[in-house]
């Protein structure tokens, strides 16, 4: 471990102490030291060694942050939601430029720094809490020049701002190191990569860390299985002392053991179930920020036969859809997963009566298998005037799912709003049956309100059953 006094690296006079323990840093080790050895600790270093010490990020990172050793060409950091991913890589990019001399040899003087758009670099990336200029010290930080979208160090080293969305403004820049945030989020992400990998060309040995949270797409997938990409990866846990403990709390119970959860809490990179109906690349190209005019809106609703924490939810979905002109033009957007668990016959009648009239829904379509007449029964007495119509399934779950995950292959079905719930289950619907944990409870209620809509005033789309 080494502090810099006056540009000259000088080693901490205590690193035999860390030394002695098996811990993920240093900063693990010396908060879980008796007193004692912290006193001990802190009274060793000298007044410059101390006002390092903030700013020594070997002594404070986790595994995952610090750069594997070995003649990689890309680092990959995939993590959970706030496992440390920004802060490893704006940390990475601090050891490649900061040097005590213009040209110091083996530094990096030309970065790209990538985000999905500009203001996400400029924001998370660089003036964000766990950003370049927040975690570089005061005399080592660089000046940020708005007009060029650039940051620019006393030694000479520049880092450029560019948006992945923009990939053609890649064309032409060369770098000897890139930061690449969240890839997989990327809307034009393969375009955007390879304009990035043609301009990684100055150097020795260009490098560069992809800073992301795992999704189920291409660029992904083919840069984790090239023999010059390293991995490390942790989930949001590992990064508990800096997140608020009711956050975690939160997500773990929502999300826990979902496919989401694995997602965005773990880490972990998903390949979709063999046979699955809807595929995570599919679900991606869904996503609508607005909300068009809509024709109709149904609530639709999978009714929960019991009652408590350990019973299956009440899928509750509202979706609306353009049904009026012609045929081709037949459009759906799922508009929110009002979904229920654990809640009582009268709970769940409230929830979907909420939802009816939050959206000023047309109808409420209620599945009656199990319930039978008690669903009309109890939505009646939350609201007795609002326009119900009872459905009864007579085919299986994933005949009654095929015809519409062949809508969302056509490009007639949208989503808008956190659906992750929801498509978690749609990707465990496979042709062989339900892979996934529970009830595909929120997926029945999509089916019955996309069966509703499709069989609407307007005229009924060509859907072929498979």
């Amino acid at each position: 471990m080494i502090s810099r006094q006056n540009g000259q690296a000088k080693p901490l006079s205590t690193p035999s102490i860390l030394e002695e323990h098996d811990l993920s840093s240093g900063a693990a080790w010396l908060s879980s030291a008796p007193q004692t050895v912290q006193d001990q600790f802190l009274d060793s270093l000298d007044e410059h060694e101390l006002a390092a010490l903030p700013w020594m990020f070997d002594f404070w990172a986790l595994d995952h942050q610090l750069a594997p050793e070995g003649d990689w060409r890309t680092w990959v950091i995939m993590g959970g939601r706030g496992a440390g991913k920004t802060r490893a890589g704006s940390e990475w990019v601090r050891s490649m430029v900061e040097g005590d001399m213009p040209m110091d040899p083996g530094r990096a003087k030309r970065v790209a720094l990538v985000g999905e758009t500009f203001d996400q670099v400029r924001d998370v990336m660089i003036f964000g809490d766990s950003g370049i200029l927040a975690c570089s010290p005061p005399d080592r930080r660089p000046k940020w020049e708005a007009s060029r979208r650039r940051l620019v160090w006393a030694n000479g080293a520049v880092a450029e701002a560019h948006s992945a969305s923009s990939p053609e403004a890649l064309r032409g820049p060369q770098f000897d190191a890139a930061w690449v945030d969240e890839l997989a989020k990327w809307k034009k992400a393969e375009e955007a990569w390879d304009m990035l990998q043609f301009g990684l060309r100055l150097g020795e040995r260009p490098q560069q860390v992809v800073t992301t949270t795992p999704r189920n797409v291409q660029v992904l997938k083919q840069l984790l299985q090239a023999s010059s990409t390293v991995r490390t990866s942790a989930p949001t846990e590992a990064n508990r002392a800096y997140l608020a403990s009711n956050f975690l709390e939160e997500v773990r119970n929502r999300y826990g053991g979902t496919r989401l959860g694995r997602q965005e809490l773990d880490g972990v990179l998903l390949d979709d179930a063999e046979g699955a109906l809807w595929k995570t690349s599919m679900l991606e190209r869904t996503r609508v920020s607005e909300l068009p005019e809509f024709d109709r809106i149904v609530v639709a609703v999978d009714p929960a036969v019991s009652s408590g924490k350990a019973s299956d939810a009440c899928g509750i979905m509202v979706v609306g859809a353009q049904t009026k002109g012609a045929r081709k033009d037949w459009r759906a957007v799922v508009i929110e997963d009002a979904t229920i668990q654990g809640a009582s016959p009268q709970g769940w009648a409230e929830a979907v009566v909420a939802a009816y009239e939050r959206h000023g829904a047309d109808r409420v379509v209620a599945e009656v298998n199990q319930g039978g007449d008690l669903v009309e029964t109890l939505l009646r007495q939350v609201s007795p005037m609002t326009p119900y119509k009872s459905v009864r399934a007579t085919r299986g779950k994933i005949a009654r799912a095929e015809p519409i995950a062949a809508l969302y292959e056509q490009g007639r079905v949208a989503h808008y709003s956190d659906l992750g719930a929801l498509e978690d289950q749609m990707c465990n619907m496979t042709t062989q049956g339900y892979v996934g944990r529970g009830s595909p409870d929120r997926v029945d209620a999509l089916v019955w309100a996309l069966t509703e809509l499709m069989g609407g005033p307007a005229e009924r789309p060509s859907v072929r059953t498979l």
